[in-house]
């Protein structure tokens, strides 16, 4: 007989109080175009979403932006590297030639509501970041991650319990070793892991990845998921979360489920 899949988990912080699974707006919802701008995460809120992906770096005078890109080049009408830019020169360009570059103080304040993953893309950003969210008192209302997992830790040792955090790159291939039986460092203080379905030619979210990390107590969330059929058969597996650039679809098959909240 096949043992029961572990209950899916409510890590202790507010940044998980609410019914799973949670549906994200990968860059407030990139399908359209205008990625990371205020458009964007205006129409994902006025969609019915809580919880917002976005990038962050830091300028050249650490003023802290959404925005993914180390440069400016592929989605504005500027050029260059954002941590070699002041402000002022970042401020005047424009994302598809039509909103600026926004501030993430900014967004926090237009968007009091909502539940922001952040995936910090330079050692850089990391200072500006705690900052924000420090003067702003949004420690309930955030998730950090990177790729690095030594700047997912540093944000652990300046931040302490009040940041959630996900698993850095490291910890989500403990967390694969351990769900094969092998041998895996996964580390302590994650609560979450966000992960893509596949990394390479390997499975990383499949139903042996979910079930050790919801004995481990940690939420699954999957990135970035655009196909309909893909949606429904990762929710068949349990994950916690889907972030996606199509977020009329996500919507539309978590309501076809009931849970659409």
């Amino acid at each position: 007989m096949t043992a029961p899949a572990p209950r899916a988990p409510r890590p202790d912080h507010p940044f998980f109080d609410h019914p799973v699974p949670l549906a994200f707006a990968h860059r407030g919802g990139a399908a359209p175009g205008a990625e990371n701008t205020h458009g964007a995460f205006a129409r994902a809120v006025e969609l019915g979403y809580r919880y917002l992906e976005t990038d962050v770096h830091a300028t050249a005078d650490g003023k802290l932006v959404a925005f993914h890109d180390a440069t400016l080049d592929r989605v504005t009408d500027g050029s260059g590297a954002i941590a070699s830019l002041p402000w002022a020169q970042v401020r005047r360009v424009r994302v598809g030639g039509g909103e600026p570059v926004p501030l993430f103080a900014d967004l926090l304040r237009a968007f009091p509501r909502a539940r922001w993953n952040i995936d910090v893309k330079a050692d850089a950003a990391l200072a500006p970041l705690l900052d924000v969210l420090d003067r702003a008192d949004a420690w309930d209302r955030v998730c950090l991650g990177a790729f690095d997992e030594s700047r997912v830790a540093r944000a652990r040792r300046l931040a302490g319990p009040r940041l959630a955090t996900s698993l850095g790159t490291r910890g989500v291939l403990g967390l694969r070793l351990r769900s094969y039986r092998l041998p895996g460092a996964v580390g302590r203080g994650a609560l979450c892991a966000q992960v893509p379905v596949r990394h390479g030619g390997i499975p990383v979210a499949d139903r042996a990845f979910v079930r050790h990390a919801h004995r481990r107590g940690l939420q699954v969330h999957v990135w970035t998921v655009n196909d309909p059929e893909r949606m429904r058969a990762l929710l068949d597996l349990g994950v916690d979360g889907i972030m996606t650039d199509h977020i009329e679809t996500l919507r539309t098959v978590l309501a076809e489920r009931g849970a659409w909240i």
